[in-house]
């Protein structure tokens, strides 16, 4: 099975195999089936609010800070926050 693309995770995750082909054991896949149930019923605060979370999270990892911080700025978002640049670079 091919597990690339922004969702190989999941896909991995529906067939219980990490991308290394090796089988997830159930407790860890009823765990998250438990947790993800939950954060599905949870009531969002804004779709503007999570796209700035995405980016950050997934930004950090290909950006380093201060291009990050721009990318959000000149994008209309406030800058990385202090808990931010804490979190995802120290």
């Amino acid at each position: 099975m091919d597990f690339s693309g922004p969702d190989a995770i999941d896909k991995a995750i529906e067939v219980g195999l990490d991308l290394d082909g090796s089988p997830i054991p159930s407790a860890m896949l009823n765990l998250y089936k438990e947790v993800m149930d939950k954060e599905n019923a949870r009531k969002r605060s804004g779709v503007k609010k999570s796209m700035r979370n995405r980016i950050v999270k997934t930004g950090s990892k290909h950006f380093e800070k201060d291009t990050l911080n721009s990318l959000l700025i000149d994008a209309g978002w406030d800058g990385l926050r202090p808990k931010e640049i804490d979190f995802f670079y120290n």
